[in-house]
């Protein structure tokens, strides 16, 4: 077994829509009467490097959205991912979603979140790897229904709830928007990232920080910032780096853009993610690979990232 299949590997950025099986949108759709195009599908669910902007990437999101709408289905999402994740040897992942993008008459958050709890337990039980939630608020929609959202995380928080996240298309909506929910997560005492710096905005990391976030979501756009480097660096905020992704929602132009490695240098405690498994057709393995192979990085290297990550983890 080579060392990259037998390192014990963490994703804490893993989105739940974003990384469903094409198996799984199948019997998904079966389940709730969707007709799918054969020929379509991958093309439906799959994004690639000639993928314009994060807006366009979104676009891939739709028909997992239109498949997780009921309890079943939830369920069997979550256990889908850690199925995923198991054949690569992941032994921790932190899974991502925003339950209030499912809610409907006969489905509240409650019964949305305890339903991928159930996926949860039922994953860890199959295919043992431990995993916490990590509900996100979404930037589009009103702060104080994001508000609520925390108020509704606090009651599953340490029941396999491990944080809170702001989710969506950030160039068109400041975090600064959502402030209201940010103060109720730390009233509540649950720990937040937010995707902030994915579309070139060093004033949205700055704002994420000041608004209590831990860790950082993407992070790109502080490589254009040395203050900001610094105060990361100095205040060990974990940034949740996923290259495959990021290259795809043109987050950076190209590998020679890509800051992995000043922010290594700067002493940032970066993690590697994958984001987003099938809309970026990609694994740990794959972003691994992509980032030994481009910088020429030892095994030892890669070990300190997964080492970043277990120490970034909300809940291990």
């Amino acid at each position: 077994m080579s060392f990259l299949q037998n390192l014990e590997k963490y994703d804490l950025h893993c989105h739940l829509d974003g990384s469903l099986s094409v198996e799984c949108i199948r019997s998904m759709a079966g389940q709730v009467g969707i007709k799918l195009d054969g020929d379509n599908l991958e093309k439906r669910l799959f994004a690639d490097f000639q993928c314009k902007s994060l807006a366009e990437y979104l676009t891939k999101f739709d028909l997992p959205l239109e498949c997780l709408v009921t309890k079943e289905n939830f369920t069997a999402a979550v256990k889908d991912v850690m199925k995923t994740a198991s054949k690569e040897r992941v032994v921790y992942m932190e899974i991502r979603f925003a339950p209030l993008l499912s809610v409907r008459e006969d489905l509240s958050a409650e019964q949305i979140i305890e339903a991928a709890l159930e996926g949860l337990k039922q994953g860890t039980a199959e295919y043992g790897v431990r995993g916490n939630l990590i509900l996100c608020g979404m930037r589009h929609m009103p702060s104080e229904k994001n508000a609520e959202l925390v108020k509704t995380a606090k009651e599953y928080y340490g029941y396999g709830v491990c944080g809170v996240d702001l989710a969506g298309d950030e160039a068109a909506y400041p975090v600064q928007q959502q402030a209201e929910m940010f103060e109720m997560a730390k009233k509540l005492g649950i720990p937040f990232t937010i995707h902030a710096g994915e579309c070139g905005s060093v004033e949205s990391i700055w704002n994420a920080l000041e608004l209590g976030a831990s860790r950082i979501g993407h992070g790109i756009a502080a490589r254009k910032d040395p203050k900001l480097m610094d105060y990361c660096a100095r205040n060990k905020i974990p940034f949740e780096m996923c290259p495959v992704s990021n290259l795809q929602t043109k987050a950076v132009k190209s590998m020679e853009e890509y800051p992995l490695e000043l922010f290594l240098d700067k002493g940032i405690p970066i993690t590697i993610n994958t984001d987003n498994r099938t809309v970026s057709n990609t694994s740990m393995t794959r972003e691994l690979q992509m980032i030994q192979g481009y910088y020429g990085f030892s095994d030892e290297v890669l070990e300190k990232l997964m080492k970043n990550a277990k120490e970034a983890a909300f809940s291990l």
